[in-house]
C-alpha cells in the first residue's frame, strides 16, 4: 500500500502510475456497471439523471462524471445514515465529525472534493432542496458556511443517490460549484418492507437501532410509496481524564515539583472523566410519500419529506472553582457545589413538499411545471447550565444562599434558527433526432429567520467585568436585537442544448441567467464534450464558470452581545454586513462567489472492466469566509475609529475575502470477473483533492489590516487541509446461492488541524468493514457485520488541549496524570473516533 501512500502525496499523475499493481488486482466503477442488487442499467436510461436534460441517456454516456449508487449499495455499507453511508462509497464525499461544536455537533458538514458545505447542490428528485438553517460559525470543516441536512431523509425512502461530479451552476444555478447530489426516493417499489436493525460500539455505547417500514400503494394509473423510519442512536464518549483540581481551596499545597498535593476527599473521589467528547445523542422520526398520476395526456407527480431530530450535546465543564462561570454563593459553596457540564438540547424540524405536472405536447416538447416549499427549523435549549451574571447580581444583592437556589433557573431558550425555501418551476425539453433542447425559468423565495431566546438566556444581570459570564452558559441564547425576519427573490432562465454530433461524439452546452436581490445579475456557461474513439476508449471534457450566492445565514447572521468593561457597556460578536458598523468602516455587500472550472477525463469500458479518470481544476474568487474577531490597535485607524466610536470592543464580519484553487483527481474502476459459482465484483475508487487559499482581499476600512489579523492561519487551515488530501475504497461484494458477502477498506489520506497556535499533522488510516446477508427464506433477509474491523482510531491529539495535569495526595501517590481531556482532535475527524462497530439486523419483504 506504500505505492499509493507516496502517490496520493504527490501530482495526480503518480497516483496512476503507482497505482497500477493494484488497480490490476481490485476493480470498480460506481456509475458504468450495476453491482449485485443494484438497479439495471435498462432502468438507469428510462429515468431522469442528473447532468443531462435528456430523458433517453444514461448516466455511463454522459459527458461529465455522475456517480449512481443504488439503495442496496448504500445499505450495504453497513451505516445507518445518508452522510456516513456516502462517504463510505463516494470517495469524493466527506463527512467530518467533530464535538463541543454547539449545533454541527448535531448537523455535520457535507462536503464535495473537497470544498465547503454549501458549495454543493442538493436536489430530491431533481428539485432544489432547502438548506439546513443552522450556521456552522465554531471552529470546524465548513466554518462560516450552511450546508443541507442529508440525514433528514429517510434511508429507507431512497431509491438511489446521483453524484454529478462537475460544476453545473449553469445547468442548476447557484451551489454548484463543486457538484450536484441528487436524491431520487422510491416510487413504485415491487415489494413492501418492514427493516429492522441494532448496533453498538465495542466500547460498549452510541447504541443504534433503526426500525422502517416502505410501502408502495399502486392504483390503475399510478403509485405512492409512504416510507416511515424511527432511528435511536446513543451518545459516545471519549474524553480523557482531567488533571485539575475541582474544588475551592482543595489544592492550595504544591510540592517542590510544583505539583499540586491533596488530601480532600472529593478530590480523590472525582469522577476524572467528566467531560462528553462523541457523538451526541440523536433520535429521529421520519417520513417521505412520493407519488404519481398519470392522466389522459400528462402526469401529476409529488412528495413530501418531514423529519423530526432531537439531539443532546454538551459543553465544556464548568469547575466548582471556576468561580466567575459557578459563582460562589455563601462564601465558600458554588452554586453547583461538584461543577456542572451544560447540555444542548437541539430539536431540528425538516420539510418539503413538492408537486408536479408534466405533459407532452405538439412537435414532441415536453412541459414541467412544478412548486416545491420547504423548510428547517433548529431551536436551542440548554440544560443542567446557569446564567452565572444572574446569580452573582442576587450575591451582591445580599440574597441568601437558599433563595438563590430557588429562584435560579437552570434552563433556557436560547432561541431558534429558521430557513425556508419556495421555488417555482416552468421546464421545456424538446426532443429531436440527434439533438435535445431544454428551456425554462424558475422563481424562488429564501427566507430566514431568528427569534431570540428568553431574556434569562441572553442577558446580563450584573454589568461588570469579571462578574459572572453573562448568558446562559454553553449556548448564550439570541437576545432581542440579534433577531431577523428577511425574505429574497430570485428570477431565472436557462438554456440547455445536447448534440449527437456522431455516433461517437457527443457536445452539451448550457448557458443560465439568474437574477438576485441584493446583488444583481449573473451569467453563466457549460460547454461539455465526449467523444469514444471505439466501444472501450473514450475521452470527456468539460468547462464551467459558476458561482454561489451569498446565503441568507451569511447575509443575515449576527450574534451580538454586550459586554462590561469597568462598567461601561461594549459590543462584541458577529455583524450584519448592513449593519451601520459595517457601513461605517465601508465594508461592501456580500456579493456570489464567481467560479472557473475545467474537467478533463478518460473512460475505459471492457466485458468486465470499466474504468475512469478525471482531472478537475476549480477556480474560486471572491469566496465568502468569516473574519477574524477584529480589536483596536491592528493597523487600521478606520478600524479604531468606528469600534471606539460605537462602542464595539471586538467585531467580525462575512467578507467576499478569498481566492481559492482546487487541483484533483478521481479514478474510478469497476471489474466483475467471472466465477464459477455465484457474481463477484471489485471496486477501486479514489479521490486527491488538494485546495489553497492563494489570496486573501481586505476591503474598505480593513484594507491596512495584515491579512494574518483578517484571515488567520487557522482559518486557512480549515479551507486547505482539515479535510483528508485523499480518500481511498476497495471493495468486493460476493453473491451464492443464499449469501451475499461484503468487504471494503477506506483509506483516509492525512490531514492537518491547528489548534491554539499549534498545529499537528494526522497520519492516513485504512479502516475495513465486513457484512454478511442470509436470505433466510423467500420474503426475509438477515445480515450482520462490522465496520472499522481492525478497531482504529485517529493518531492521537497533541494540541489545544484542556484540563491536562497532575495531582498527587499529600502522601505522594499519583490522583491523576492526564495529557488533557482530547484524546482525539475534537476539531476535525474524518471517520470520527467511535472505534468497532457491531450490527445485526432483519429485513421482511411482503
Amino acid at each position: 500500500m506504500k505505492a499509493i501512500d507516496l502517490a496520493l502525496m504527490q501530482s495526480p499523475l503518480n497516483i496512476i502510475k503507482k497505482s497500477i499493481p493494484f488497480i490490476l488486482i481490485l476493480a470498480p466503477e460506481l456509475t458504468a456497471q450495476p453491482m449485485v442488487g443494484e438497479i439495471d442499467e435498462e432502468d438507469i436510461e428510462q429515468v431522469h439523471v442528473i447532468g443531462t436534460r435528456n430523458f433517453g441517456r444514461s448516466s455511463a454516456e454522459l459527458p461529465v462524471a455522475v456517480d449512481a449508487i443504488d439503495a442496496e449499495r448504500l445499505r450495504n455499507s453497513g451505516h445507518l445514515e445518508v452522510g456516513r453511508m456516502l462517504q463510505n462509497t463516494a470517495p469524493s464525499f466527506n463527512f467530518s465529525s467533530s464535538a463541543i461544536s454547539d449545533g454541527t455537533d448535531a448537523i455535520r458538514p457535507a462536503t464535495l472534493r473537497g470544498l465547503g458545505p454549501d458549495q454543493t447542490l442538493v436536489l430530491i428528485n431533481n428539485k432544489r432542496r432547502h438548506s439546513a438553517a443552522l450556521l456552522h460559525i465554531n471552529t470546524s470543516v465548513g466554518r462560516g458556511t450552511s450546508g443541507t441536512d442529508l440525514n433528514a431523509i429517510p434511508v429507507a425512502a431512497i431509491k438511489r443517490i446521483e453524484i454529478l461530479r462537475d460544476g453545473a451552476a449553469a445547468q442548476y444555478g447557484s451551489d454548484a460549484i463543486a457538484g450536484v447530489i441528487n436524491i431520487i426516493l422510491k416510487d413504485d417499489e415491487e415489494y413492501s418492507s418492514i427493516y429492522g436493525s441494532y448496533g453498538v460500539h465495542q466500547a460498549g455505547d452510541g447504541n443504534t437501532a433503526v426500525l422502517a417500514a416502505n410501502h408502495s400503494f399502486e392504483f390503475d394509473t399510478g403509485s405512492i410509496n409512504a416510507t416511515l423510519e424511527v432511528r435511536d442512536r446513543g451518545d459516545t464518549n471519549r474524553a480523557g481524564l482531567t488533571g485539575v483540581c475541582q474544588y475551592l481551596f482543595t489544592c492550595s499545597d504544591i510540592d517542590a515539583d510544583g505539583i499540586p498535593e491533596t488530601d480532600d476527599s472529593r478530590e480523590l473521589t472525582f469522577p476524572r472523566q467528566n467531560f462528553h467528547i462523541g457523538d451526541a445523542q440523536v433520535r429521529q422520526v421520519s417520513g417521505v410519500i412520493n407519488g404519481y398520476k398519470e392522466t389522459f395526456g400528462g402526469e401529476y407527480y409529488g412528495f413530501i419529506t418531514l423529519s423530526h431530530k432531537n439531539t443532546l450535546s454538551s459543553g465544556f465543564f464548568r469547575r466548582a472553582n471556576e468561580t466567575e462561570k459557578n459563582p460562589v454563593i455563601d462564601g465558600t459553596q458554588s452554586f453547583y457545589p461538584d461543577g456542572f457540564l451544560p447540555e444542548i438540547a437541539a430539536s431540528l424540524l425538516d420539510y418539503s413538499v413538492s408537486a408536479g405536472y408534466s405533459t407532452l405536447l405538439q412537435s414532441n416538447i415536453n412541459l414541467d411545471v412544478s412548486a416545491t416549499f420547504g423548510g428547517n427549523t433548529m431551536q436551542f435549549d440548554v440544560n443542567n447550565s446557569v446564567n452565572a451574571s444572574f446569580v452573582q447580581h442576587l450575591v451582591n444583592s445580599g440574597t441568601s444562599a437558599a433563595e438563590i437556589l430557588a429562584v435560579t433557573p437552570t434552563s433556557a431558550d436560547s432561541g431558534k434558527l429558521s430557513s425556508s425555501l419556495a421555488t417555482l418551476n416552468i421546464d421545456f425539453v424538446s426532443e429531436r433526432i440527434r439533438k435535445n433542447y431544454a428551456w425554462g425559468a424558475e422563481l424562488r423565495l429564501d427566507s430566514y429567520q431568528i427569534d431570540a431566546g428568553s431574556e434569562y438566556s441572553w442577558q446580563d444581570f450584573d454589568g461588570i467585568e469579571g462578574g459572572g459570564d453573562a448568558g446562559i452558559q454553553v449556548f448564550p441564547g439570541f437576545s432581542p436585537m440579534n433577531s431577523v425576519d428577511e425574505t429574497r427573490f430570485v428570477y431565472s432562465a436557462y438554456f440547455d442544448a445536447e448534440w449527437d454530433l456522431s455516433s461517437r461524439s457527443l457536445l452539451n452546452g448550457a448557458l443560465r441567467f439568474d437574477h438576485y436581490e441584493g446583488f444583481g445579475n449573473t451569467l453563466n456557461l457549460k460547454l461539455a464534450g465526449r467523444h469514444d474513439f471505439d466501444n472501450r476508449w473514450g475521452i470527456r471534457t468539460s468547462f464551467n464558470t459558476g458561482f454561489r450566492a451569498p446565503s441568507m445565514q451569511q447575509l443575515y447572521f449576527n450574534n451580538i452581545s454586550t459586554q462590561f468593561n469597568n462598567g461601561v457597556a461594549a459590543q462584541v460578536g458577529t455583524f450584519r454586513n448592513d449593519s451601520q458598523l459595517a457601513k461605517e468602516l465601508g465594508i461592501p455587500q456580500l456579493e456570489e462567489e464567481k467560479s472557473i472550472s475545467v474537467n478533463a477525463g478518460l473512460l475505459y469500458t471492457g466485458q468486465s472492466l470499466t474504468a475512469t479518470l478525471d482531472f478537475y481544476l476549480i477556480k474560486i474568487d471572491d469566496r465568502i469566509v468569516i473574519s477574524e474577531q477584529l480589536t483596536r490597535g491592528l493597523g487600521s485607524a478606520i478600524l479604531d475609529d468606528v469600534l471606539q466610536n460605537n462602542g464595539v470592543q471586538s467585531a467580525q464580519f462575512f467578507l467576499n475575502a478569498a481566492e481559492t484553487e482546487t487541483k484533483g483527481v478521481d479514478l474510478v474502476i469497476s471489474w466483475f470477473p467471472d466465477v464459477p459459482q455465484g457474481a463477484l465484483d471489485f471496486t477501486f475508487a479514489v479521490n486527491a483533492t488538494d485546495t489553497q487559499v492563494v489570496a486573501v482581499k481586505p476591503s474598505g476600512g480593513l484594507n491596512d489590516i495584515d491579512e494574518q489579523d483578517l484571515f488567520g492561519e487557522q482559518a486557512r487551515s480549515i479551507i486547505e487541509e482539515w479535510q483528508p488530501a485523499s480518500h481511498a475504497i476497495v471493495s468486493a461484494n460476493y453473491q451464492i446461492h443464499d449469501w451475499v458477502f461484503t468487504a471494503s477498506t477506506n483509506r483516509y489520506g492525512r490531514y492537518r488541524v491547528i489548534d491554539a497556535d499549534q498545529s499537528q499533522r494526522y497520519s492516513a488510516k485504512w479502516l475495513a468493514d465486513v457484512r454478511a446477508s442470509y436470505q433466510l427464506s423467500e420474503n426475509t433477509l438477515l445480515h450482520a457485520g462490522i465496520n472499522n474491523l481492525t478497531n482504529t482510531y485517529p493518531d492521537k491529539n497533541r494540541i489545544g488541549q484542556s484540563r491536562a495535569g497532575r495531582i498527587e495526595t499529600i502522601d505522594g501517590n499519583v490522583l491523576v496524570d492526564s495529557p488533557g481531556v482530547f484524546t482525539y482532535s475534537r476539531r476535525a475527524a474524518p471517520f470520527g473516533f467511535n472505534g468497532r462497530f457491531y450490527y445485526v439486523g432483519m429485513e421482511s419483504r411482503f
